[in-house]
C-alpha cells in the first residue's frame, strides 16, 4: 500500500536529532509511540502507548486471521484508518511531550501486520497505516515500509530490530540474546564473537491473547491470572510442540496468520480441558518454543534480556526460568532500555539509518542477499 518516494526527496541528515518510532505489534494492544534523542547513545525523551480505536482493533484481529476473506475495499479503507490513528498517535506523543513538530527530524512508523508470508514463489509481507495521512497530518518527514525490500532481496523482511539490539545491548564479553515478546516471539543472538543472528521463535502473547479473548472476553490476561489458576496439559504441551514449523533453522519468522485460533482448535481436537490449564498450558508453550530455539542456536547464552509485553507476564518469565537454568532472565530495563518500547525506539533508529542512506537490515538474520537501505521517505512538508 505504499508508494515509493521520489529520489530528490531524500534530505541531508547527521546522526543526532529528535526522531519518532511508531509501532503496532501482532498483539494489536495499541499503538507505541516513543520519542527518541540521538547522541552518543538513544536516550527515550518520551514514550507512550495509545489505545488503538477498539473496532479498529477488532477489525485488524479478525483481517489478520488465516481464514478471513478480504476484499479490495477492506483493504484500502483499513490502511487509511490506521493511517490516521498512527498520525494521531503521533500528534498524541508531541502534544503530551511538548515538543513541536518542526523539533523532530523524522517519524519512522512500521504499521500494522496484516500478512506475512516470505516464502513462495511471490513471497511478500504487508504492512499497513498510509504514511502519507502520518506525513500530512503531522508536517513530519515520515519513513515506512521498512520490510518489503528486505523481502525483494530474498529475506523475510523480519526480524528488523536486531541491528538495533546488537547496537545498545551486546557485550563482548558475554553471550546474550535479547528476546522480544509480543504477539509473536523473536530472538536476537549476540554471542562473544559479535556473529549477531535473530529469528522469530514462534508465539508469543498472540495465542494467550486470542484464548483469553474467547473464552475470558478481555484482550489479555493482565498478570497471568488466568495462567496462574490452570494446570498445564503435558499431553496438549506435546502437541503444540510438535508443529514441525519450530524445527525449522533461521532465518525464518511467522505471524498470527499461521499462530492461529484454527490452529490451536486443531490440537485442542478430542482434548476436553478448562479454559484456565488451556491458558496455563498456552503460556508454558511459548516459554519451551523459545527456549528450545534458544538452547538450540546459541547452547552458551548466559543472560536473556526480555523486552516486549511479554515481560508483564510473571507466570511466563516464570516458566521462561524453569525451562532455562543457568540463564540468567531479566528485562531490558536492568540495561537501560524501556522493555515496553524497545521495538517503538528500534523505529526511530531504522528512519535515522534510512535518512542517512545506511542499511537497517543484518542480511545473517533476516537471509537477504546483502544489506539494504529500507524504507520510503513520505516528506512532511509540500514544496
Amino acid at each position: 500500500m505504499a508508494s515509493a518516494a521520489s529520489p530528490h526527496s531524500w534530505p541531508a541528515v547527521d546522526d543526532g536529532g529528535l526522531f519518532i518510532g511508531l509501532i503496532s505489534g501482532t498483539s494489536v494492544d495499541g499503538i507505541d509511540a516513543a520519542l527518541v534523542s540521538f547522541g552518543p547513545r538513544p536516550d527515550l525523551v518520551f514514550a507512550r502507548t495509545y489505545p488503538m480505536p477498539e473496532t479498529l482493533a477488532r477489525q485488524v484481529l479478525h483481517l489478520s486471521q488465516a481464514q478471513a476473506t478480504l476484499s479490495l475495499d477492506d483493504v484500502g479503507e483499513l490502511d487509511t484508518r490506521l493511517g490516521q490513528a498512527f498520525a494521531d498517535a503521533a500528534l498524541d506523543l508531541l502534544r503530551d511531550a511538548g515538543v513541536a513538530a518542526a523539533a523532530v527530524r523524522a517519524i519512522g512508523s512500521h504499521g500494522q501486520t496484516l500478512r506475512h508470508h516470505p516464502s513462495g514463489a511471490a513471497p511478500f509481507t504487508l504492512q499497513l497505516g498510509d504514511a502519507n495521512w502520518i506525513a500530512e497530518r503531522t508536517g513530519v518527514d515520515t519513513v515506512a515500509d521498512f520490510r518489503r525490500r528486505d523481502v525483494a532481496a530474498g529475506g523475510h523482511g523480519a526480524p528488523l530490530v536486531p541491528a538495533f539490539h546488537a547496537a545498545e545491548l551486546a557485550d563482548p564479553g558475554e553471550a546474550r540474546a535479547v528476546l522480544n515478546i509480543g504477539g509473536i516471539a523473536n530472538l536476537t543472538l549476540l554471542p562473544r564473537d559479535g556473529a549477531v543472528r535473530g529469528f522469530d521463535t514462534g508465539p508469543g502473547n498472540g495465542l494467550m491473547d486470542a484464548w483469553c479473548l474467547r473464552h475470558a472476553g478481555e484482550r489479555y490476561d493482565a498478570g497471568g491470572a488466568l495462567a496462574a489458576t490452570g494446570q498445564v496439559h503435558a499431553p496438549l504441551l506435546q502437541r503444540l510442540m510438535a508443529e514441525p514449523w519450530l524445527a525449522l533453522p533461521p532465518p525464518k519468522s511467522t505471524g498470527r496468520d499461521h499462530f492461529q485460533p484454527d490452529w490451536l482448535d486443531a490440537q485442542l481436537s478430542g482434548l476436553a480441558l478448562g479454559v484456565a490449564d488451556v491458558q496455563a498450558t498456552l503460556c508454558r508453550f511459548t516459554a519451551c518454543s523459545i527456549a528450545q530455539a534458544l538452547r538450540r542456536e546459541q547452547a552458551d547464552c548466559a543472560r536473556l534480556l526480555v523486552c516486549g509485553g511479554g515481560v508483564h507476564n510473571p507466570v511466563l518469565l516464570r516458566d521462561l526460568a524453569a525451562e532455562l537454568p543457568g540463564v540468567a532472565v531479566e528485562s531490558t530495563a536492568a540495561h537501560g532500555l524501556d522493555p515496553d518500547f524497545v521495538e517503538a525506539m528500534a523505529f526511530a533508529w531504522l528512519a535515522r539509518e534510512t535518512l542517512a542512506r545506511r542499511p537497517g537490515n543484518l542480511a545473517e538474520v533476516t537471509g537477504a542477499r546483502g544489506p539494504r537501505v529500507l524504507g520510503a521517505l513520505y516528506p512532511g512538508s509540500s514544496p
